[in-house]
C-alpha cells in the first residue's frame, strides 16, 4: 500500500508543473509546503503522509522523486526483484519476450522484471543489461569483437 500510494504522488507530481515548482522552489515557505501537502494527502496512508510532510518540514520536498526511486530499488532489494533492459533488433512477440524473461528467471532464482526496446543496429541477437551487468549476445557485438581480435593480432 504504501509503494503503491508513494508511486501514485509521484505519477501527480509529474503530471501538475504547478506542484512540481512548488515543492522544488527552496524560497518556498516549508509550512506553505506541509499545508498543501497535508491538503492533496488527506485520506492516504498515514506512513506516505507522514514521509512526505517530514520531507517538507526538513526542506527536502523537491527530492520526493529521487527518494521514492531510491524506495522502489530498496523494495526490489528485499524482493529480490531483478530489473533488466532487453534490447534487440527487432520487435519480439509477447511469446519471445515472456520464455526470455522466463529463462532469466529460471537461470537467476529471482522474479524478473523487463523492460524491452529495439534497436536495429544490433542487425541479430539481444542485449540483455542489468544494473552494471552487460551480456552482449548482438551480432554487431560480435562483428566488434571480432574486429578488435584482428585489429590486435596485426599490432
Amino acid at each position: 500500500m504504501v509503494r503503491s500510494e508513494l508511486a501514485e504522488f509521484v505519477a501527480a507530481l509529474d503530471g501538475s508543473s504547478q506542484l512540481d515548482a512548488l515543492l522544488s522552489d527552496r524560497d518556498t515557505d516549508t509550512r506553505v509546503k506541509s499545508d498543501v501537502l497535508g491538503d492533496l494527502l488527506d485520506g492516504a496512508d498515514v506512513l506516505v503522509r507522514n514521509f512526505l510532510l517530514l520531507l517538507a518540514e526538513k526542506g527536502r520536498a523537491g527530492e520526493i522523486r529521487e527518494m521514492a526511486a531510491e524506495f522502489e530499488v530498496l523494495v526490489a532489494e528485499e524482493e529480490r526483484v531483478l530489473e533488466v533492459e532487453l534490447t534487440t533488433a527487432y520487435e519480439l512477440s509477447e511469446a519471445e519476450f515472456d520464455r526470455i524473461v522466463s529463462d532469466i528467471e529460471q537461470k537467476s532464482k529471482r522474479k524478473v522484471q523487463a523492460t524491452r526496446s529495439v534497436a536495429p543496429e544490433l542487425i541479430g541477437g539481444i542485449v540483455l543489461q542489468a544494473g552494471s551487468m552487460r551480456l552482449d549476445a548482438s551480432v554487431r557485438g560480435r562483428l566488434d569483437r571480432l574486429r578488435q581480435e584482428l585489429a590486435t593480432t596485426r599490432s
